[in-house]
């Protein structure tokens, strides 16, 4: 029987991975949820995400703050684009077919991936952890990261103020209203393609900052954004596309059975994810927290 302390630990690195999906999956389905639009080259914005923060590092040096600047710079770059692309091509999806939106979003996929491979080559890069989160501490026998920790901490309070926005304020009232009812919203005076923008823009900032905050843990190399891009669709299909809570559900449930496969079953740990995601699409095939499609 495994240590309990490696156990403790094991559920700590899924716990980390899926706070990192949580903030990628977030983006992807709050554009499905109120775009409607089934975005492949959400994962792109995350690696260029990856790639600006490595590329403003280098710019800067590391002093300290320089990666803190270099992550928040990343995921504003990566927003700027997102309306850029929201803008000029994602407004002519809307009310296409999904076969078509996945089609012309895995194109823009090949294409934005092939301008990083102009930019940064296909040389791994990586990026130090910020000197106040360089070493770790024990619990309970576990060796934990300051860094992992940070993660485990901005992961819920992400959560909540998205939650907060979302349920409290008049944006996002507008937000929840476009999603159930677009003409109806327009009707009222609501700018509903600002709208749409804007939400698309927060997306980009989320699949951005998820690629900037990962980094210090893993390398920079090209075909991370479709290797997340997968794993952030297992996340929505077991929570429920559209639904942010069930994202966020989703995202932990990926993380420890990734975790615990690895640990228990490690030549079956990706089989144990996927097989998770049939039974989900089997008996619910909504998601657990999602809602059938009218």
């Amino acid at each position: 029987m495994p240590d309990p302390s490696f156990v403790f630990a094991q559920s700590l690195s899924g716990l980390t991975a899926a706070m990192f999906l949580f903030l990628i999956a977030s983006g992807l389905s709050l554009i499905f949820g109120v775009l409607r639009v089934l975005n492949f080259a959400h994962g792109t914005f995350y690696m260029l995400g990856a790639y600006t923060t490595f590329q403003i590092v280098q710019w800067l040096g590391t002093g300290p703050g320089t990666f803190w600047v270099a992550a928040v710079g990343a995921a504003l770059a990566v927003a700027l684009l997102g309306a850029v692309v929201e803008r000029f091509l994602f407004r002519h999806l809307y009310g296409k077919e999904e076969l078509y939106q996945l089609l012309f979003t895995y194109a823009l996929v090949l294409v934005l991936s092939d301008v990083a491979k102009i930019f940064w080559g296909t040389q791994q890069k990586s990026v130090s952890r910020p000197a106040g989160l360089s070493g770790a501490f024990s619990l309970f026998g576990a060796t934990i990261p300051y860094y992992n920790l940070f993660i485990l901490l901005l992961g819920p309070a992400i959560a909540l103020a998205f939650w907060f926005v979302l349920q409290r304020t008049r944006t996002g009232r507008f937000i929840r209203a476009a999603a159930l009812d677009r003409e109806t919203l327009g009707a009222l005076g609501v700018n509903v393609n600002a709208l749409y923008t804007g939400v698309f823009v927060l997306a980009s900032f989320l699949g951005g900052l998820g690629g900037a905050l990962v980094t210090p843990v893993r390398t920079i190399v090209p075909g991370m954004d479709t290797e997340i891009i997968v794993e952030a669709f297992v996340v929505v299909v077991i929570g429920g596309l559209g639904s942010f809570w069930g994202t966020f559900l989703g995202a932990l449930i990926y993380g420890q059975v990734l975790a615990f496969g690895i640990l228990f079953f490690p030549r079956f740990s990706i089989f144990a994810v996927f097989a998770l995601m049939a039974a989900v699409l089997i008996i619910r095939p909504w998601g657990l927290l999602g809602r059938p499609l009218k």
